[in-house]
């Protein structure tokens, strides 16, 4: 690797590590609003990949979520119990299930995004000169669907604390 190379991985390791531990510093912000919506992040996850208009198959959600089926079923339970999702057959075919936001769903999956993008105070205190840099410089990021995380290991954590 050219010394080019080098400077360029320094830089980046910099960065990533600058910005790892800003979403770290303020992951209070962020549980807060998990617990006033009374939301596991796996939950919060799950909502955030479902819409109200267009169904998921559980196999979808399964692998968007990087679990099995069962794991996916068991998520779905939860946030149809909640009455965040609902489920209805395919119109081609009956045996499949389409997953899809209710009406309170989507209310909550909005509320949700609202203050999960609300900027820390932490990130208000950059000039706006700063903050436009950052944000160009965020543009270049790809973005995408929020991953879940592994959702077995959702699943064993809530055993767990109802355990206690």
């Amino acid at each position: 690797m050219a010394s080019g190379g080098k400077r360029k991985r320094a830089v980046a390791n910099e960065a990533w590590r600058r910005i790892f531990d800003f979403i770290a510093t303020t992951a209070d912000q962020r549980d807060r609003t998990l617990e006033r919506l009374d939301l596991s992040p796996g939950e919060a996850r799950a909502l955030s990949s479902l819409a109200a208009d267009a169904g998921k198959t559980m196999r979808t959600l399964a692998t968007e979520w990087r679990c099995d089926a069962s794991t996916a079923t068991w998520l779905v339970d939860r946030l149809e119990k909640r009455g965040f999702a609902a489920r209805r057959s395919a119109p081609d075919d009956r045996r499949v299930k389409l997953v899809s936001l209710t009406v309170l769903g989507s209310r909550t999956k909005r509320r949700l995004q609202a203050e999960l993008y609300e900027p820390p105070p932490e990130l208000l205190r950059l000039g706006e000169a700063e903050l436009i840099a950052l944000r160009d410089a965020a543009a270049h990021l790809p973005t995408g669907l929020w991953p879940a995380p592994r959702a077995a290991a959702e699943l064993r954590r809530v055993k767990l604390k109802r355990k206690v």
